[in-house]
């Protein structure tokens, strides 16, 4: 089994910063893209960034130049760093990674369980 574990959300002030990490544990053989995406309150799931393997990154337009995805690969772990926060930012935050478990066969998408991002005007 393959699990997604989120951390790092809370309250912050508009202006301030907030730091998510996500670590994939389980049967992995390797990880490709890992990212964050976020839903507010009635809304759909929305892309915030993604990470491939390679380093390659993808922002949504609402958050270039604010936010900065990372991953270190030998931890299996993907962070967002997330800075001039505003109250629209606020959601729920969800880690997604796609990965092998076995070399060359499917390629497996999980999500984490979701960490709360409240940014307070």
């Amino acid at each position: 089994q393959v699990q997604l574990v989120e951390s790092g959300g809370g309250l912050v002030q508009a202006g301030g910063s907030l730091r998510l990490s996500c670590a994939a544990s389980g049967s992995i053989f390797s990880i490709n893209a890992m990212g964050w995406y976020h839903q507010a309150p009635g809304k759909q799931r929305e892309l915030v960034a993604v990470i491939t393997s390679g380093g390659s990154t993808n922002y949504a337009d609402s958050v270039k130049g604010r936010f900065t995805i990372s991953r270190d690969n030998a931890k299996n772990t993907v962070y967002l760093q997330m800075n001039s926060l505003k109250p629209e930012d606020t959601a729920v935050y969800y880690c997604h990674a796609i990965l092998q478990k076995i070399p060359g066969t499917y390629e497996y998408s999980y999500w984490g369980q979701g960490t709360q991002v409240t940014v307070s005007s």
